[in-house]
């Protein structure tokens, strides 16, 4: 008899409810958020043939990695799909999201969820964390500014000079002003230095990468968005077919229909948000930046004429996300001539 298995996870323990084929509860507990705590309680109360089911959650890649190392067959729910299942309960507790997990698995009323491999994770933290510094930056450098033109000084853009540089030349013989600005921009400057360093980083993984270096063959893509789409992805051979990705990044339009209402609105916006994020500034690439005769930025600029740019930009990056895949699959480098989407 399959047993079905579910576990709800917090930080220092987790709810464990064992379920059998009719929905007869067989065992339910907690351990500590350990795996192999969770597995010995897993063996202990079942057989061989059980199936786990896991949220997705912060510590949900971790658990399933050291689970399946262990021979446990384990699926990782979709949290909006469980969150549906689980409102019904009456009373909410850990025990009850539990058993409410083991039932879903039991029933096969769920959307399983592709867990990244740790590798995929190590990208993904390294552009965060290359996005986070950017930001910090950002703000810093707005917040100079704001200080300066209080007093009436216009950092600007002058050729050749940093923004820092510019800065110390407003800042000579202004020691009142200086002892306030000289600090943030230090901070400024350390914060350079670390995202020059996440650079170097970043374009280590891509040279070393053979699918990397392929896929930025097509126009626009370069090494943030590439290792992006590669982590984020990360199996081509999860989607049937490539205009797929384009729903996975969460770059199609919504849609509404009953009866005799059927409406389209807006992308929805799942998925990944700093792969469609830079999907949509490798469209603006094309569209701004490449001047040569390209039928990608013909095809756009057609849609800009009709529909309005925001809509090309939009299509154009759910079209690259196409054409990325199928240049994925087919092992071959992006030709601008013929059909590869």
């Amino acid at each position: 008899m399959t047993l079905y298995v579910g576990l709800d996870v917090s930080q220092k323990t987790t709810a464990i409810c064992i379920v059998d084929e009719t929905g007869q509860r067989v065992w339910r507990g907690e351990c500590r958020t350990l795996p192999e705590e969770i597995a010995a309680v897993i063996r202990q109360h079942t057989g061989e043939d059980v199936r786990i089911g896991i949220e997705t959650g912060p510590m949900t890649p971790w658990l399933v990695h050291e689970l399946r190392s262990r021979s446990h067959s384990v699926v990782c729910l979709d949290a909006r799909h469980a969150r549906a299942a689980l409102k019904m309960q009456v009373n909410k507790n850990d025990r009850n999201d539990a058993e409410g997990l083991a039932q879903i698995m039991r029933t096969g009323w769920y959307r399983p969820v592709h867990v990244k491999s740790f590798e995929a994770h190590r990208a993904r933290a390294l552009l965060a964390a290359r996005l986070q510094l950017i930001e910090t930056t950002t703000r810093l450098s707005n917040h100079i500014r704001g200080v300066l033109k209080t007093f009436g000084m216009l950092p600007g853009t002058v050729r050749g000079l940093r923004f820092d540089r510019r800065v110390e030349l407003l800042l000579e013989g202004r020691s009142e002003l200086a002892t306030i600005v000289m600090p943030l921009l230090a901070a400024w400057r350390q914060l350079r230095e670390q995202i020059a360093v996440f650079d170097k980083s970043i374009l280590a993984i891509v040279r070393a990468s053979a699918v990397c270096r392929l896929l930025m063959s097509v126009p626009g893509i370069g090494a943030l968005s590439v290792l992006a789409y590669v982590s984020t992805v990360e199996d081509p051979t999860r989607f049937s077919s490539s205009r797929s990705v384009g729903a996975h990044l969460g770059l199609t339009p919504r849609q509404y229909q009953s009866g005799e209402v059927d409406r389209s609105g807006r992308i929805s916006r799942c998925g990944d948000h700093l792969a469609r994020t830079l999907m949509y500034e490798a469209a603006v690439v094309i569209l701004t930046r490449i001047k040569r005769d390209l039928p990608l930025k013909s095809w756009a600029l057609a849609i800009a004429r009709k529909s309005g740019s925001g809509k090309a930009r939009v299509a154009l990056a759910r079209k690259l996300s196409v054409i990325l895949h199928a240049v994925w699959r087919s092992g071959e480098p992006f030709r601008a001539i013929g059909s590869q989407a």
